[in-house]
């Protein structure tokens, strides 16, 4: 045998456990993907949300995803007696607090009071010496 083929021999065990076209990647996105798709539709279901109303509000989510969810909290709720909760937010007012910008924190007041605010602040006295 050449050299080479040996050497490749030799690591083709080395190479077994390499995830060398990122499949192991795509088989976890794929799985997270599924996951944040049953979690939309339980929550849709435990606000009491019609099934077609969450699929309009989550375009992006896979809607086989969203059904298995939904179906598994409505099961959940009925067996243990649960109500849904009705949503704070309308589905439009969803999409703007979604979109709206953080609220600032309050500034912290200063420690010293101030004079006049309204009044712009006074240059320092020359003197002649300087």
């Amino acid at each position: 045998m050449k050299p080479l083929a040996l050497v490749a021999l030799a690591a083709l065990p080395l190479l077994g456990g390499c995830d060398l076209f990122g499949t192991q990647e795509l088989e976890r996105l794929m799985a997270a993907r599924d996951a944040d798709g049953r979690a939309i539709g339980a929550a849709c279901r435990h606000a009491g949300r019609a099934l077609e109303d969450c699929y309009t509000l989550n375009g992006r989510a896979e809607k086989s995803a969203i059904f298995a969810g939904w179906r598994d909290m409505n099961d959940y709720m009925r067996e243990n007696g649960i109500d849904a909760v009705t949503p704070q937010l309308s589905p439009e007012g969803a999409r703007v607090a979604a979109t709206a910008p953080a609220v600032p924190a309050p500034a912290v007041a200063d420690p010293k009071p101030a004079a006049d605010a309204s009044a712009p602040a006074a240059a320092p006295a020359r003197t002649q010496g300087s």
